[in-house]
């Protein structure tokens, strides 16, 4: 009988590898000769200096093709002295595993390889198994799962249906699937004035004046009340910043930025014609000069409640006893590149310690999640 794949071990492994954003740190080397002995076809698509593997089981182009997606590169651990484990040991005490990536996500990254395996050499299916794994999931997200689907599309390789293993429940395992995100931008204002002295406001041109004024009434609209499968769209204002220590100067130039979560009711498009509009309102009013600068991070996003949703849920049921919700909240996730490829949706740990210090995950959550990949790949060629 074969020996099944530790994920536990495998996760390890990962967690030692140490991989901060960019830097591949030897996880994907790991990945790709674990996978080229279990029968994978594997490719490093590297590319702007991101390390990136893509490997398949089963023929090229099959029709019937599950993919999963995820990420070996983490972020910084922060204050070192603060970890009651090193971030980068892996130590495994009392059924915790600790260690930068345990959580986010490194332990999904070993379920899915562990559950592929293991299933392709016990069940060969009738189809192909396709593994995307990105080392800059954490960075600019510009040559990452990006590059992979370049790399497909170029070479004829396809994905039916995806899974991206990120952490995706709130509090308990199975508690959540989320079949799209919000999409994600961020504004930056530069406002330019006169400079002058405070006592005679007259003769100058006050930049914070139309900041103040603009940045009011960005934070202070309702973009909107949710959609059916959306919360209602968000904007934060998360610095302003002048520069200027002295209280008898009207300073000639501030900056402000902020950052807008959006539902489908709106486009990254729309959103910064809006933001434009009122830029140019305030710099007519107040006499002053303000440039906007805007970065679409990703557009909003649903896979619809159907057959890969449903395939998830019944496999989350089976293993863990809990429905859980179909949602599209919290941030921005490499889906947002997978859904112009094919159907996605997205099912890992609980998230309560991604990006902490100390963060950490109980050993039985990454072999939970194990069966549930194994029992969504049994059930999808079933």
């Amino acid at each position: 009988m074969t020996q099944q794949l530790d994920p536990i071990h495998l996760t390890q492994s990962l967690i030692r590898c140490k991989s901060v954003t960019p830097e591949e740190g030897g996880a994907l080397v790991l990945l790709e000769a674990l996978l080229s002995k279990a029968g994978f076809d594997c490719t490093r698509v590297d590319r702007g200096g991101v390390a990136n593997l893509f490997a398949r089981w089963g023929a090229k182009g099959h029709v019937r093709t599950f993919g999963f997606n995820g990420h070996t590169d983490v972020v910084p651990p922060g204050d070192v002295a603060a970890w009651t484990h090193a971030p980068f040991s892996g130590d495994l005490e009392n059924g915790v595993l600790w260690g930068r990536g345990a959580t986010d996500m490194k332990s999904g990254v070993a379920a899915f390889v562990a559950a592929a395996v293991d299933f392709v050499r016990t069940t060969p299916p009738d189809g192909s198994v396709v593994l995307a794994i990105t080392g800059d999931e954490e960075g600019d997200a510009v040559d990452g799962t990006t590059a992979l689907l370049d790399w497909m599309e170029e070479t004829g390789e396809a994905m039916s249906a995806c899974l991206v293993g990120e952490p995706t429940c709130p509090e308990n395992m199975g508690d959540m699937i989320k079949i799209g995100r919000r999409g994600s931008m961020t504004g930056w204002f530069r406002v330019t004035g006169v400079q002058g002295h405070s006592a005679y406001p007259h003769r100058a041109k006050n930049p914070l004046a139309a900041l103040a004024r603009l940045i009011d009434r960005l934070a202070s609209h309702e973009l909107d009340e949710g959609s059916e499968h959306f919360e209602a769209s968000t904007l934060a204002v998360v610095t302003m910043d002048t520069g200027n220590p002295a209280t008898n100067v009207i300073p000639a130039e501030c900056t402000a930025a902020i950052n807008i979560r959006f539902n489908d009711l709106h486009s990254g498009a729309s959103l910064s014609r809006w933001l434009e509009e009122e830029a140019d309102r305030a710099a007519t009013e107040f006499g002053v000069g303000i440039e906007l600068k805007v970065k679409i991070s990703g557009e909003s996003f649903l896979t619809p409640p159907g057959p890969l949703s449903d395939l998830v849920t019944r496999a989350v049921e089976a293993e863990t006893g809990r429905t859980p919700v179909l949602s599209t909240s919290g941030g921005t996730s490499d889906a947002r590149f997978v859904k112009d490829h094919c159907p996605v949706v997205e099912f890992g740990l609980v998230g309560k310690t991604m990006h902490q210090v100390d963060e950490h995950v109980p050993t039985a959550h990454i072999e939970q999640l194990k069966a549930i990949y194994t029992r969504i790949l049994t059930d999808y060629f079933a």
